[in-house]
């Protein structure tokens, strides 16, 4: 796993020191008819002990982000369209309660293992347990189950960070910071060890003065050979009305293979060409120009009568470890754009198939139903089961080394 110095992208302000203009009251802006203020009060309360708060990041184009210390989640982000009207471009709640009884990974800061570990039926001391599994330095390491019907381990289990409560600090109007310590075997339980190791986290956000959400982020082992992974987990609609479709989102993939998947969703170790499938995004195309194809193995994977995506791909990255642009989306009507770009070697693909619509899980901001398929999540991380598969890249991380990424959600208008 890569370790080094702390990258910064672009103009990314990570201190308070440089000159800022005055923003307008907010009741000067233009908003888009859709949009709904989200409120500080209605976030903040105390969860396992600690106190939950909402943070605002700005610049001084009028852009900014909420983000609550309760899962690092990015509960609100604003952004202009062609028409220089600020609109909210993520799918998110309207108060503490809401996202406690929410979409658990809904714009959360995930870790510490981002995406599945492989599960399955294991037997300690004659009883049985379902849960993931993996091997590190000789020893055996087993998880609880928390992916729906199937056996794996996801999103760093039900101790992940989405579900804790980070230590936060306002750093600037324009950026803070949310850490996180995650114990020791904090998961074991009787058949599960849990994860080894215990390891800090620092995720410092950053609203650019170009309208670039940067998150940037540090994972420590403090004292004993672990296994990390990373991701953002904003719910993207760029369009101005929140709860709609994103099949016309425009989107691409700068990826050439993707992850194959098993029945469980989990990779099989192989990778596969996107040439020729309703997975080759190279070129641009609408998000739903292929998304139902089941006649395609990997999207009936997803569901058989519906298709979706729920895929990985390994981009293409010239420089390992450095940022690379790793996807494009936008979305006609608004004219925004958005260019994800990543320290990180791959990119999920997840089309929200899931939701409902149905309250409380999936009715958001304003009161708006989040039905099925109305976001897109485009999560750079390492790949998922790294540790059950050699061949991937490493996601291990020695007693005492450190960790670094970055994510950029660069905005624009065209």
């Amino acid at each position: 796993m890569r370790v080094g110095t702390w990258i910064v992208a672009g103009n990314a302000v990570l201190c308070g020191c440089v000159e800022r203009e005055e923003l307008s009251p907010i009741e000067t802006r233009e908003f888009s008819e859709s949009y709904f203020e989200i409120h500080r009060e209605d976030f903040q309360g105390v969860v396992d002990g600690k106190a939950v708060d909402l943070y605002t990041i700005e610049n001084s184009k009028g852009a900014f982000a909420k983000i609550t210390n309760l899962g690092a989640k990015i509960e609100q982000l604003v952004v202009a369209d062609k028409a220089g009207r600020l609109g909210d471009v993520v799918l998110g709640y309207p108060s503490l309660d809401a996202v406690r009884t929410g979409q658990a990974s809904m714009g959360a800061f995930i870790g510490r293992y981002a995406s599945r570990i492989a599960g399955g039926t294991f037997t300690v001391n004659g009883a049985e347990y379902t849960g993931g599994s993996f091997v590190l330095a000789g020893r055996s390491f087993t998880l609880p189950a928390n992916d729906g019907a199937r056996p794996n381990t996801s999103h760093g289990g039900p101790l992940g960070s989405r579900f804790r409560v980070f230590d936060a600090v306002q750093l600037s109007s324009s950026s803070v910071q949310m850490s996180l310590t995650f114990a020791d075997s904090e998961e074991a339980a009787p058949g599960f060890t849990g994860f080894p190791g215990t390891v800090s986290l620092e995720v410092v956000y950053t609203l650019t003065e170009q309208s670039a959400l940067s998150v940037r982020y540090r994972a420590t082992a403090l004292d004993e050979a672990t296994v990390v992974n990373f991701t953002s987990h904003p719910f993207f609609n760029l369009s101005n009305t929140p709860g709609s479709p994103v099949a016309e989102h425009e989107l691409t993939i700068h990826a050439e293979q993707f992850l194959e998947l098993d029945e469980l969703l989990v990779p099989t170790g192989v990778l596969r060409s996107v040439d020729g499938t309703p997975m080759d995004f190279r070129s641009g195309k609408p998000v739903g120009a292929h998304i139902g194809d089941v006649g395609y193995d990997m999207l009936a994977r997803i569901d058989p009568a519906r298709g979706g995506y729920d895929h990985t791909f390994a981009v293409v990255q010239p420089t390992p470890g450095k940022l690379t642009l790793h996807a494009t989306v936008h979305e006609p009507g608004s004219g925004r754009a958005l260019d994800v770009w990543s320290t990180e070697p791959g990119l999920h693909l997840f089309t929200a198939n899931g939701m409902n619509g149905e309250a409380p899980r999936d009715v958001g901001k304003g009161n708006v139903p989040y039905p099925s398929r109305s976001a897109l999540c485009l999560e750079p991380m390492h790949f998922p089961d790294s540790p059950n598969q050699p061949s991937f890249p490493s996601t291990e991380l020695a007693a005492g080394a450190t960790y670094e990424g970055e994510i950029v959600f660069a905005f624009s208008t065209r």
